[in-house]
């Protein structure tokens, strides 16, 4: 994997050790915009690496250091987020500027990064997530179309479980607790429940609690879920 150096200055030191790889889209028109805001300093925003469509991989800020891709968010015990990552930054105009498939070029180019920064920090699957996953009622990102489930049929993200469903049969306030146990901030209740289907459901984004979205929760709280990898 050939690795451009493009360095931003929007950075600042870790207070964790890296536990978690978040992946975001760039939502801007082009990948020229994009990373022209990623390395301005007004813009206070920045990522680990940045992949092109073509799947050329930018790196932008050292490992060592904290980038500032995350924002406010949350995931399991973690309220700083940008300490505890990595943030790659995945070029796609978004759902405000043309949201669209990412290419096959572009998704080998991450799953070859994913891979090897997930080897190297001993990354668990279950923190290899979205933005939307760590900030639901602010981000959409990476969306419905990305492509979870090649990840992890290459074991580099969680599987949505198809096999053994059961249905808990859990109230709304149920389902809420287990989602927060699994690792989503709850605190907006609709918001949580749309990006856990952006991820795992990602055909019916309703933000309704249905007999599958229990199903499919409840299956990833179990040891070793079981499906598309």
């Amino acid at each position: 994997m050939t690795i451009v150096d493009t360095p931003s200055p929007n950075f600042d030191a870790r207070s964790l050790p890296i536990s978690m790889i978040v992946l975001h889209y760039t939502g801007m028109q082009d990948a020229e915009s994009a990373i022209a805001r990623l390395r301005d300093p007004e813009a206070k925003v920045s990522c680990h690496y940045l992949v092109a469509e073509d799947g050329t991989v930018l790196r932008m800020v050292d490992e060592a250091e904290r980038a500032w891709h995350a924002g406010r968010s949350h995931w399991r015990s973690i309220e700083d987020v940008n300490s505890a990552s990595i943030g790659i930054e995945i070029v796609n105009p978004g759902h405000d500027w043309g949201y669209r498939p990412f290419p096959d070029e572009q998704i080998a180019a991450v799953m070859e990064l994913v891979a090897d920064i997930q080897k190297r920090h001993g990354i668990t699957r279950g923190n290899i997530v979205g933005h939307s996953d760590i900030a639901p009622a602010r981000k959409r990102d990476p969306g419905e179309l990305f492509p979870w489930g090649t990840l992890a049929r290459r074991r580099l993200a969680l599987p949505r479980p198809t096999k053994n469903l059961m249905d808990p049969m859990w109230t709304e306030a149920g389902f809420c607790l287990a989602l927060e146990r699994f690792g989503y901030d709850v605190t907006d209740r609709m918001a949580a429940i749309m990006a856990f289907q952006r991820r795992f459901r990602p055909e019916l984004i309703d933000g309704e609690i249905d007999a599958e979205c229990r199903m499919i929760l409840l299956a990833l709280l179990l040891p070793r879920p079981q499906g598309d990898d």
